[in-house]
């Protein structure tokens, strides 16, 4: 797929049915929501048994990344190349309203499908199991001792060309019906964010070894939803 148009095709695989209004299809949002992400949900089946599983992932263009043991029955099963599902969701916010049909949630959530295949040309395998260093900590793979041969063969590669996909999105407030505004019942929207922590080090760390300048994407109070775009940036222009 071309990644000179702006937005993925809509088909009836991918087009939002319930709230339309909140779905968009342009790379732009998709990819903002991907790339603020660490962890998704792979959804396939196997004889007839869905199953979703959790992984962390990284994009790179328009194509997703994901690895894992080759002992795993998902990556076993798609080295054949298999239709798949993979979805990223944020919560924002807790929206409380004056009837129980109103409460809501803020979000934003992307589904991407795709024929996920294994990844098999070494030298490709190589870089991409560097990718899912340095996507997320920029630069940190050239400080790390080299990969050795039984890491890598005990390590899968799938990626997944977005061949269609879908964000959707709610950021507002309450939406009570007219009439229920006139009750007396608190409502409103409690926001919500994943924080960083300070850095915990590790205790057998070598003495006189200082945490590297590139880790300060991740300042401790910091959002992390805001320190992986930062770092999907860095690792694009790298």
């Amino acid at each position: 797929m071309s990644t000179e148009t702006a937005a993925y095709p809509v088909t009836p695989r991918n087009r939002v049915k319930r709230m339309h209004e909140r779905g968009s299809y342009d790379r732009e949002s998709v990819h903002a929501i991907l790339d603020a992400a660490m962890l998704c949900h792979v959804a396939y089946v196997i004889d007839g048994q869905p199953y979703a599983t959790p992984t962390l992932f990284w994009r790179r263009g328009d194509t997703l990344y994901w690895h894992g043991s080759s002992a795993s029955r998902m990556l076993r099963h798609l080295k054949a190349g298999t239709p798949a599902c993979l979805t990223v969701a944020h919560l924002d916010g807790l929206v409380l309203a004056r009837s129980g049909f109103n409460h809501s949630a803020n979000y934003r959530s992307a589904m991407c499908f795709g024929t996920a295949r294994l990844v098999e040309d070494p030298a490709e395998k190589i870089e991409a199991m560097r990718d899912v260093v340095d996507r997320f900590y920029p630069g940190r793979s050239a400080l790390l001792r080299p990969l050795t041969p039984q890491e890598a063969k005990a390590t899968t590669i799938i990626a997944m060309p977005i061949e269609e996909a879908a964000a959707k999105v709610r950021a507002k407030g309450v939406g009570d019906d007219e009439a229920d505004f006139a009750l007396p019942i608190w409502a409103g929207v409690i926001p919500v964010t994943t924080v960083l922590g300070p850095a915990e080090t590790c205790h057998r760390l070598v003495a006189g070894v200082e945490k590297p300048e590139t880790l300060a994407i991740f300042p401790e109070g910091g959002r992390l939803d805001a320190a992986l775009r930062t770092g999907q940036q860095l690792y694009e222009n790298a």
